[in-house]
């Protein structure tokens, strides 16, 4: 009997620390990502630090999917919370990508806007670790919604930056050159598209509750 009223109880608590410090492992990320590109030729220094969080954030991941098999009432609805734990660990996933991307290309130079971009992606995770802290008080919370459009209006800027980015790429003739950078920049940019899929979740909860 015991057993199983543990088992239905809301480990809320725990689930929703676990998403906390997964946020705070992206942010932690883009922090060090935004140091690579600004001496990359530590590059592979940098890139053992975002290994070892990449391989943290798997650890905080896969937690957050066991504590939810332990229970039967979850703060949120199951599906939410898998996706935002699958989102966030996609993000450190991709910018793991970008510094491996770096370093196996031999890139010896910050190319042209990756610096502007990664510091605008820190912002981007800034605001996913606030509304994921945000989320233990999701009930008429409206001021998480500013949050998740803040991400999208940098998720914007992001986009252009890339853009003008590949555009500046293509004016030059290095065939070789264009298809590693190129390869550099989709990545990134897809990181800050992951930042947007989980302020997506988290305004469609925003609303769910109010």
């Amino acid at each position: 009997m015991g057993q199983w009223l543990s088992w239905i109880k809301s480990n809320e608590k725990e689930i929703l620390a676990i998403l906390d410090n997964l946020a705070k492992k992206a942010v932690e990320t883009s922090e060090v990502l935004v140091k690579l590109f600004s001496d990359v030729e530590h590059a592979k220094d940098r890139h053992t630090q975002i290994k070892k969080l990449e391989r943290e954030a798997d650890v905080l991941t896969r937690s957050v999917f066991a504590e939810l098999n332990k229970t039967f009432i979850t703060p949120l609805d199951r599906e939410d919370i898998q996706r935002i734990a699958s989102k966030i660990d996609d993000v450190i996933d991709f910018m793991e990508g970008v510094s491996g991307r770096t370093v196996s290309y031999h890139i010896s130079s910050t190319p042209p806007f990756m610096l502007d971009i990664s510091k605008e992606l820190v912002k981007a995770t800034k605001e996913v670790e606030i509304m994921i802290s945000k989320l233990a008080h999701v009930k008429g919370n409206s001021d998480i919604i500013n949050h998740c459009r803040t991400t999208s209006d940098i998720e914007h800027t992001i986009d252009a930056l890339y853009r003008e980015a590949v555009g500046k790429l293509f004016e030059t003739n290095d065939a070789v050159n264009i298809i590693k950078l190129k390869d550099i920049y989709e990545a990134i940019e897809t990181a800050s598209d992951r930042c947007v899929d989980v302020a997506d979740v988290v305004e469609d909860i925003v609303l769910k509750y109010a």
